[in-house]
């Protein structure tokens, strides 16, 4: 019966909402960081393999993804260590932990350390919402371009003519609007459409999505759980000195 007291008093005392967002913080950021890798690199193959056959076109933006791949790198870090933190922060500040440890006063630096999460989080959770939503530019440029393929795959679900049906990088700022050929219309795009490069690009670029979306959902999650642990420590005044 003890043995089965202690466990039922670690679980009480787990903090289930911080466990879950750890989980969800993982996967989602290297599912994000891991497909968006190799998402951005494919991309820099199809353009330099049938968008432009000019280096000087696409230089910018091989520069770019570059710069994002490396970015890539230290958001990985950063969420993985800070995930750590905030689920070290969780079990710290949870009631239930509170009461299985005493009854103990709340120092201000643990105050302090809560509240700094709080901010930290917030902040944090306004910049993902943009990530999240540059997220689902490339999703969006490559749907346009499967469905474009769909609509030369299968002439009768458009009344355009299928030579008139193309694919230009230069609308969507990929590339310069000097840059040659820039597009690519018609039978050529389906067999672009085709090849394992564009299908598995595409499908890295949906997987990235859900990932970002994966990490905005943990962070939410991650606020509500700090914010509610601030407010226990500030107001119920019972705690473990940390």
């Amino acid at each position: 019966m003890g043995w089965l007291e202690c466990c039922a008093r670690c679980l009480i005392g787990a903090p289930f909402a911080s466990l879950v967002a750890t989980g969800l913080c993982f996967f989602g950021v290297a599912l994000f960081c891991g497909c968006g890798h190799e998402a951005l690199t494919g991309t820099e193959r199809l353009i330099e393999t049938y968008f432009s056959k000019n280096y000087q076109d696409y230089e910018y933006l091989i520069d770019v993804i570059h710069a994002f791949q490396y970015v890539i790198y230290g958001t990985a870090s950063f969420f993985f260590l800070y995930g750590a933190l905030l689920l070290a922060e969780g079990f710290y500040t949870t009631g239930a932990v509170r009461q299985i440890f005493g009854d103990y006063k709340t120092t201000i630096c643990g105050k302090g350390l809560s509240a700094t999460f709080v901010g930290v989080t917030y902040a944090l959770t306004i910049v993902w919402l943009l990530v999240f939503a540059c997220s689902a530019v490339p999703v969006y440029i490559y749907f346009n371009t499967w469905t474009t393929c769909q609509s030369i795959a299968i002439p009768s679900k458009t009344s355009a003519s299928i030579g008139t049906l193309c694919a230009d990088a230069r609308m969507y700022g990929v590339l310069p609007w000097n840059a040659f050929p820039g597009k690519v219309c018609g039978s050529n795009l389906l067999s672009i459409c085709k090849t394992p490069e564009f299908q598995m690009t595409f499908h890295l670029f949906i997987a990235a999505f859900v990932g970002a979306a994966a990490t905005l959902i943990s962070l939410l999650t991650y606020m509500i759980a700090a914010t509610y642990n601030f407010a226990v420590l500030k107001l119920m005044g019972r705690g473990t000195k940390f």
